[in-house]
C-alpha cells in the first residue's frame, strides 16, 4: 500500500491545541481520498515533518482510530481504513435503513424554522463550483450536509450517535469517494428535494421510502463502479 502523504502544519493558535490541528488535517486527508484507504501512517515521518512530539501525534491517531478512519494492523502499525467490497455494500444498507427511520422522523419534528434552514443548504449546495461544473456534490460536514440535519431533526439521541459519530467520517470518505460518477451529482441534488419536500409537508413515510431509494440508488452507483474496476473500467 502507497505510504501516506506528508502534510504541512502550522502552529496551533491559543484555542487549538497541535494534537486537534494534526487530527482535524490528518481527518480531512482521509476523508477526501488525499490519503487512500490501506495506506500507512507513519509516526516518525509525521512527528519529523511536523516537528512534533509523539505524544500530541499519538492523541491525534487514537482520536482517528474511534472514529474507525485509521485501524492497528498487527506487527504492522496504523493504516487508514480500507473496507472491502461486502463491508461496504452492508454499510450502506444500514445507511438505507437508519436514515430512512430519521428521514420518517424527521418529518414528524423537525420545525418550519429547521426545514427553511434545510432547504437554504440545497440552496448553497446548488452554488457551489464544483457542482455546476457537474465533477461533484457539495461536501461541507455537519450543518452543511444534507444527511447530517436530517438525522439531528429526527430528535433521537440514538440515531444521532450511530449515523452522526460512530459511522459518519466512515460514510462521508465513502460518498465523497464516489460522488464524482457522472450525472449523479445532479441525480442526487433532485433526490434531495424530493426528500424535503416531503418532509416539509409532514409526510414520514413518502420521505422514508425516498431517502431509502436515494441511499439504495448511490450504493448501486458503487457496486457499478466497483464491478467496473475489476473489469478494466469496462461499461
Amino acid at each position: 500500500m502507497p505510504e501516506a502523504p506528508l502534510l504541512s502544519l502550522p502552529l496551533a493558535d491559543d484555542h487549538e491545541t497541535i494534537a486537534e490541528q494534526l487530527f482535524r488535517r490528518l481527518q480531512n486527508a482521509i476523508v477526501r481520498g488525499d490519503i487512500a484507504p490501506g495506506s500507512k501512517i507513519s509516526e516518525p515521518e509525521l512527528a519529523r515533518t511536523h516537528g512534533v512530539s509523539r505524544g500530541p501525534l499519538r492523541e491525534a491517531i487514537h482520536r482517528l482510530e474511534g472514529q474507525r478512519l485509521v485501524v492497528r494492523v498487527p506487527h504492522v502499525g496504523a493504516r487508514v481504513v480500507s473496507l472491502s467490497q461486502q463491508q461496504l455494500i452492508e454499510l450502506y444498507q444500514i445507511r438505507e435503513s437508519l436514515e430512512g427511520m430519521a428521514c420518517r422522523l424527521a418529518a414528524e419534528r423537525m420545525s418550519a424554522a429547521q426545514i427553511s434552514e434545510l432547504r437554504q443548504v440545497l440552496h448553497t449546495h446548488e452554488r457551489d463550483e464544483a457542482f455546476q461544473a457537474g465533477v461533484g456534490y457539495y461536501q461541507q460536514e455537519g450543518d452543511h450536509d444534507f444527511h447530517y440535519r436530517i438525522i439531528q431533526g429526527s430528535g433521537n439521541h440514538t440515531l444521532t450517535e450511530l449515523l452522526c459519530g460512530e459511522l459518519y467520517q466512515r460514510v462521508r470518505m465513502y460518498r465523497i469517494q464516489f460522488s464524482a460518477t457522472p450525472h449523479r451529482p445532479r441525480q442526487a441534488f433532485a433526490e434531495h428535494h424530493r426528500i424535503l419536500d416531503a418532509i416539509a409537508e409532514r409526510d414520514g413515510e413518502l420521505a422514508e421510502l425516498l431517502m431509502r431509494r436515494h441511499i439504495a440508488a448511490s450504493r448501486r452507483n458503487i457496486e457499478r463502479q466497483l464491478h467496473n474496476n475489476d473489469n478494466g473500467g469496462e461499461a
